[in-house]
């Protein structure tokens, strides 16, 4: 009968939820375990797949190094729950999130983020700079968004929506850092990535010696290079999902609850 599902397919959906789960868990201890957290604060989200519009978040008042798999909350596009849950929610900090997913079909994941040096680029007028190869990642593949105030606001959407448009990272001036990915390990990585290129280019500025930009046409292919859209003699496209899985194996020795 149409709308329900057969027993097997119930199965998939209910395994496909759990490993989706473990895959966000693992994204919110890796956060504080590179030290990008905000308390409580900041939010990761993941969308699930099926037609209810649903999508997996942390629950409001733990810790990220608390969260593991069952303890995400399912919520729908508004950021209420949808299933009985013994945790709070924000609806309020889903307002940036609810945006990018509804705009973005690809942003499964979206990760932000209000770490030291993140706030500090954030700050900056000329923003991200190419400095160094972990910045070239992000060369003309970020988006800027100017400060409004504290994102509660639904009328801010559309802006958000417009200023990332088709890139995989946003830069919240005054606010802090966003990526979006296919899924939340890449999410992950890039936001791993533009954070180390933050934090490099507050180093170097606070050297005082005068910066070194590579020309734009190198900028670009570097750029090109690291998202497998350039010729090179040489390919790497196992990097991203060996990393991803040498992140794992880190969390299985050191807090391997996060599955639960």
């Amino acid at each position: 009968m149409t709308g329900i599902l057969t027993a097997p397919a119930h199965d998939d959906a209910l395994a496909e939820e759990t490993r989706l789960r473990r895959e966000l868990a693992a994204v919110y201890r890796l956060v504080a375990h590179f030290r990008m957290t905000d308390l409580i604060f900041t939010h990761i989200s993941l969308r699930l797949p099926g037609p209810g519009h649903h999508f997996l978040i942390n629950p409001y008042g733990l810790l990220f190094e608390e969260i593991t798999a069952s303890s995400l909350v399912k919520i729908d596009l508004e950021g209420n729950p949808v299933e009985p849950t013994p945790y709070p929610v924000n609806p309020a900090g889903f307002v940036i999130h609810s945006a990018i997913h509804a705009a973005r079909p690809d942003a499964h994941c979206v990760l932000h983020t209000h770490t030291k040096a993140g706030c500090a680029v954030a700050a900056q007028r000329d923003g991200l700079l190419p400095l160094n190869q972990m910045s070239m990642e992000f060369h003309n593949r970020v988006g800027y968004h100017d400060y409004e105030g504290v994102a509660l606001n639904l009328d801010e959407q559309r802006r958000l929506v417009a200023d990332i448009g088709d890139h995989p990272a946003l830069i919240l001036r005054n606010h802090g850092l966003l990526t979006v990915g296919e899924s939340a390990a890449q999410a992950f990585l890039r936001m791993y990535y533009l954070e180390k290129a933050c934090e490099i280019q507050v180093t170097a500025q606070a050297g005082g010696a005068p910066l070194v930009v590579p020309p734009a046409e190198v900028c670009e292919y570097t750029a090109q290079q690291l998202a497998g859209e350039a010729a090179s003699d040489f390919e790497d496209h196992d990097a991203y999902a060996l990393a991803w899985a040498a992140l794992l194996r880190l969390l299985d020795r050191t807090c391997p609850d996060y599955k639960d």
